[in-house]
């Protein structure tokens, strides 16, 4: 397993005809292996090596997202830098984070944390920060320094075209401070104003403009009242008016709601705030009306209120929903609705749904999941020469069919009072549970279920044999006995209760 999770990884991508390595994590790159290499080099120089496809449009999307984090945390000012870096403008804003020094620090172990890997180099201009913390690493270049740090650096670090490199190399120039002290006029009529433009942006001599990102607004809308307002059905009426506006503003961006607040502003300027959450990204204005009609009795109006707002705290892309293609077909039930409901009263956290987990024991065999859409169990990746892969049958249902389960599975088990039982493979004859004494009419078992002892060693030798039960009043018990009835050291002999059927 260790091989697996830690084994070489790649990315690969197709130019052209050829299938080459788009990037590589820091042990494949220990390895030689580079970006830009043939994977049919890499796979014959690292056997086993993990390839997986890039993804450049998911890492474009990823990297935007950056950006807009950046320009609503670092600086208003945040720009994409190829499909790898970011622009940051720092002017008026370093000084927030305790100065330049301080807020590269604090932004790298900020990416860090979210897994990012970053080198962070801060100068005058843009051109001069790109060429620093791609071919120097993480740095502060000094005011009015960059022509000084940018001397040894090679020519590709101005972000000129390959052409041009490779023609300056044949010349004899292959460091940026060799190109500086050239004459200007040969060298725009040999290179063109490409070259002599990207070495002007780096020094500082022409400013080079960035084009940020804009964050999306977010969507809210409001109502202002001419007089207060203080009674129930007022507010009720002004929703009604409100959610469709917010109805409309969703569709126009394409976006459901997940998480609205609807803040009621009083009078005394005290504001009254209706949180309420959905199991899935919705914009049916007369659905948001129910809920948020229910929470009206939370609202203190006071003397009254002058103005209701309603916000979109957290928003999603409101996909196409399937269509039935058979008209006699009844389409599958939507439980986002009822899920809403429910969690308008009790909660969100008080919902959930049970998903199976490969166990022995009862009560590990079992987890909780988010109500609506379960994630699905993920495997590991197999290696080639595992022999699990000529396993073609398909995998064993944690929770078997032959094996019946209680409706109801206690948290823990209960411990049984005054149990007559013949040892070892008899059921019991009597028991008391929470105080009250239950004759047992029928019983089946026992189905011996044994410790995982590959998790812990304290379950080596432990057992539990598991009878269900009937009691004279027909209500029907899942029990079990510690110890196999002949060996001590499998248990103590107690009996448990440990679910109910239903």
């Amino acid at each position: 397993m260790g091989d697996e999770l830690y084994a070489p990884l790649v990315t690969s991508i197709r130019s052209g005809s050829r299938i080459e390595i788009a990037a590589a994590c820091p042990a494949a790159q220990a390895l030689g292996l580079r970006p830009g290499m043939a994977i049919t080099q890499a796979r014959a120089q690292v056997p086993g090596l993990d390839i997986r496809p890039a993804d450049p449009e998911g890492d474009l999307a990823a990297l935007k997202r950056l950006a807009i984090l950046a320009a609503r945390r670092w600086s208003p000012v945040a720009a994409l830098s190829g499909t790898d870096g970011l622009f940051l403008d720092l002017s008026g804003t370093a000084h927030l984070f305790g100065g330049e020094e301080q807020m590269a620090r604090h932004i790298a172990r900020l990416l860090a944390r979210a897994g990012f890997a970053a080198r962070i180099a801060i100068a005058d201009t843009p051109g001069a920060a790109w060429a620093l913390a791609r071919y120097r690493g993480s740095c502060i270049c000094s005011p009015g320094e960059q022509a000084r740090a940018l001397a040894d650096l090679p020519t590709p670090a101005l972000r000129i075209d390959g052409a041009a490199v490779e023609l300056l190399r044949r010349l004899g120039v292959e460091r940026i401070g060799q190109l500086a002290a050239l004459p200007r006029a040969p060298l725009v009529r040999r290179f063109g104003s490409g070259t002599a433009l990207r070495l002007d942006q780096a020094l500082g001599r022409i400013a080079e403009p960035l084009d940020p990102v804009i964050p999306p607004e977010a969507i809210a809308v409001r109502q202002r009242f001419a007089e207060p307002i203080a009674t129930a059905e007022a507010i009720a009426h002004w929703l009604g008016v409100l959610t469709p506006r917010l109805a409309a503003a969703l569709e126009a961006e394409g976006l459901g709601v997940q998480a609205l607040e609807c803040v009621a502003e009083r009078v005394d300027g005290v504001p009254q705030r209706i949180r309420i959450g959905l199991a899935r990204p919705s914009r049916d204005g007369a659905h948001l009306l129910r809920l948020l009609r229910r929470r009206i009795e939370d609202v203190e109006p006071g003397y009254g209120i002058d103005a209701i707002t309603l916000h979109v705290r957290r928003a999603g892309v409101l996909g196409p929903e399937p269509v039935v293609e058979r008209l006699d077909e009844d389409a599958a039930p939507d439980l986002a609705t009822l899920v809403d409901t429910l969690a308008t009263r009790i909660g969100l956290a008080a919902l959930w749904r049970m998903r199976p987990v490969e166990s022995d024991v009862p009560e590990r065999s079992l987890a909780r999941a988010p109500v609506l859409d379960p994630p699905a169990r993920g495997a590991l990746r197999a290696k080639r020469d595992d022999v699990r892969q000529l396993d073609r049958n398909p995998p064993l249902p944690p929770w078997h069919p032959c094996w019946p389960r209680p409706a109801r599975l206690l948290a823990r088990p209960e411990r049984l009072d005054h149990v007559m039982a013949e040892l070892p493979d008899h059921a019991p004859r009597r028991f008391t549970w929470r105080g009250r004494a239950h004759q047992v009419i029928h019983a089946d078992g026992p189905e011996r279920i044994q410790g995982e002892w590959w998790k812990r060693d304290a379950e080596r030798m432990s057992v539990r044999d598991y009878f269900r039960v009937e009691d004279e009043a027909g209500r029907r018990y899942w029990l079990f006995r510690s110890g196999d009835g002949e060996r001590a050291v499998t248990g103590d002999l107690s009996w448990y209760l440990h679910g109910v059927f239903g």
